[in-house]
């Protein structure tokens, strides 16, 4: 426990005083009872009155070492419940992604679902935008600025091949960027960013890093390396889940690309397996619609966050709580304030 204002704590010391004198006073006011022949209920000093007679004035003195430590404003760590974490859009942007199975176009169905998503989620969770195709790029690191991911959503637009592990390995880049802290890219910092390992981080269980999601969209057509598979495995060393969402229809269409007509269809197989391996979970949305309802399910967890919280209320409340019961009880037994 720390305090905001540690030097109200001196007025403890008050405490003692305070007590020396109520001590003082009621001798002074049992040896009159005792000169004049006095014989009240405060005039016992055996049995159950003698113990009444001493809970009131314990409840008091407890209720005022409290208020000074009150006015000092404790602070606390309290591990509170709450909605928090990184969630990072992976999108695949492959020529594939211009059919028109599911309306208008494949991909306009997933932008028109991702944005519904990222303006239903709480202040505590950050949305990145993970493009990829033949290579993955960041568009937007993971940032609350709602804005700002709606805008680099809407930048996105189909390109050429289509590489879903270069996805999801820009994806983790994307997360552990973003839980490195903001000094991880100031460059006029003389803090040294965390040196690289000399050795492969020791795997943890998959689907245990709650914080971190990953939601990968594609068709899953994948036909650049590396292998998907590989960087999956990598996403479950790390405990990172990716929720894969497959786009199209297993009979799929064809596009027209560079004057070539293409059949592409949904390789849901490829999209399970990763799913599978990371603890996540996979969605096929055969229509914008179904995707819409599938990004209403991708909700994050909550996780126990330690945060320092501000006391002062509780303990003033305490208190106030054990003054009033210490003056209640001594006005019930002893017809008079202690």
């Amino acid at each position: 426990m720390s305090f905001i204002w540690p030097p109200v704590l001196l007025t403890l010391l008050l405490v003692p005083a305070g007590v020396g004198l109520y001590l003082f006073l009621d001798t002074r006011r049992r040896r009159r009872l005792a000169r004049y022949g006095g014989a009240g209920p405060v005039s016992s000093t055996t049995g159950r009155a003698s113990i009444r007679s001493r809970i009131a004035p314990v409840l008091m003195l407890c209720g005022l070492v409290l208020l000074p430590v009150a006015m000092a404003r404790p602070q606390a760590v309290v591990s509170l419940p709450q909605e928090e974490g990184t969630v990072v859009l992976a999108f695949d942007v492959s020529a594939s992604m211009a059919a028109t199975d599911l309306a208008p176009t494949r991909m306009a169905a997933a932008k028109v679902a991702a944005k519904d998503f990222v303006m239903k989620q709480p202040a505590g969770v950050t949305i990145g935008v993970v493009a990829f195709s033949d290579s993955g790029v960041s568009v937007q690191q993971p940032s609350n600025d709602q804005s700002a991911v709606l805008a680099a959503i809407d930048r996105l637009a189909p390109e050429r091949g289509t590489s879903v592990a270069e996805g999801i390995l820009a994806s983790l880049k994307v997360i552990a960027v973003a839980e490195a802290g903001p000094w991880a890219n100031n460059y006029y910092s003389n803090a040294s960013p965390n040196p690289s390992p000399t050795a492969t981080p020791t795997p943890v269980p998959a689907g245990t890093h709650a914080p971190a999601a990953i939601v990968l969209l594609s068709d899953g057509e994948n036909n650049e390396n590396p292998d998907p598979a590989t960087a999956a495995k990598a996403a479950a060393d790390q405990g990172i889940r990716i929720y894969t969402i497959g786009i199209g229809t297993p009979s799929g269409t064809t596009v027209t690309l560079d004057g070539f007509q293409i059949h592409t269809q949904l390789d849901a197989a490829t999209l399970q397996s990763i799913a599978q391996t990371t603890d996540g979970k996979y969605y096929a949305a055969t229509d914008a619609q179904q995707l819409l309802s599938i990004y209403d399910n991708l909700d994050t967890q909550l996780i126990l966050q330690p945060q320092m919280v501000e006391i002062t209320g509780l303990l003033a409340g305490v208190s106030l709580l054990l003054l009033l019961a210490g003056a209640a009880a001594s006005m019930m037994w002893l017809g008079r304030l202690p």
